[in-house]
């Protein structure tokens, strides 16, 4: 009897830990550290602030689908250099489109993995989280009508008593503030919406990447950039952009940029020509 009470104890005892342990794997799996070599690692971008990363609605070789819009797939320089990293860590790549002001939030929160969207690594960010080494270099200018009264400014404190416009948390929108005597009104969501404020008329100058802005040219004949030479331009603090990572993924920053370091210059620079080329006119 005692015998037929302990076998049944131990019976009861294993069907409970086969329970656990089917609990267990039941549960979402964390993803995969990057020495794994696989898996996925989901990417945000705004997929709106071209030639760096943009909308499309059809497959092709070189764009990805975008996870979060169904039929909808991401191109752009910014997904290039995704794909590359993920080709040389082994990783799988989907892209996650996110607002602009939401990436650092989704980052932390465990929704993606990474930030490529032009992002650049200034001082606030860093204290949010990591950055990888540079993929881009740019630059700061300003554009508006070339009828305006400033277009013949040649430093950036040539533009006292104009209403200068820039991007919600963005270098675009806080560099204002080396502008002597301008008016710095409330900041836009979006490069597009600044477009639209300046062709509207209800600002007198935008700040731009100017690598970016051949296309809004393009689009706005009457527009034009104004560049700056050294010591008369934007004090930017930071080089271009960068790779977003979480504060703990140590392992995944130093592959990313052993990833990043395999891409030269010249390579870099093609596939911004072509990022440039093919963006929405």
């Amino acid at each position: 009897m005692r015998r037929t009470i302990t076998l049944l104890l131990a019976l009861v005892m294993m069907l409970s830990l086969a329970a656990c342990g089917s609990s267990n794997s039941a549960a979402p799996a964390a993803a995969p550290a990057a020495s794994d070599g696989k898996g996925v690692l989901r990417v945000g971008m705004e997929c709106a602030y071209a030639p760096n990363n943009w909308q499309e609605s059809a497959a092709t070789d070189t764009n990805l689908p975008i996870e979060n819009l169904p039929g909808g797939y991401a191109e752009g320089y910014d997904v290039q250099i995704a794909r590359r990293i993920g080709e040389a860590t082994g990783y799988d790549i989907a892209v996650v489109m996110l607002s602009w002001d939401g990436l650092i939030e989704a980052l932390n929160q465990g929704q993606i993995d990474m930030i490529i969207a032009g992002m650049a690594d200034t001082a606030a960010r860093r204290e949010a989280i990591n950055f990888s080494d540079p993929y881009h270099v740019t630059e700061y200018g300003i554009m508006l009508d070339e009828s305006s009264p400033y277009a013949g400014a040649t430093t950036i404190h040539d533009f006292a008593g104009a209403s200068i416009l820039g991007q919600k948390d963005t270098q675009l929108d806080t560099v204002i503030d080396q502008m002597d005597g301008v008016e710095h009104l409330t900041p836009v969501s979006s490069v597009p919406n600044m477009i639209s404020r300046l062709q509207e008329g209800t600002c007198d100058a935008i700040v731009v990447n100017v690598e970016n802005s051949g296309a809004y040219l393009e689009a706005n004949p009457s527009f034009r950039v104004i560049r700056f030479a050294q010591g008369d331009g934007f004090d930017l603090g930071f080089v271009g952009a960068c790779v977003g990572l979480r504060k703990s993924d140590d392992q995944l920053l130093s592959e990313v940029n052993a990833a990043l370091a395999t891409i030269d210059q010249a390579t870099r620079d093609e596939l911004w020509n072509t990022a440039v080329e093919n963006q929405p006119k």
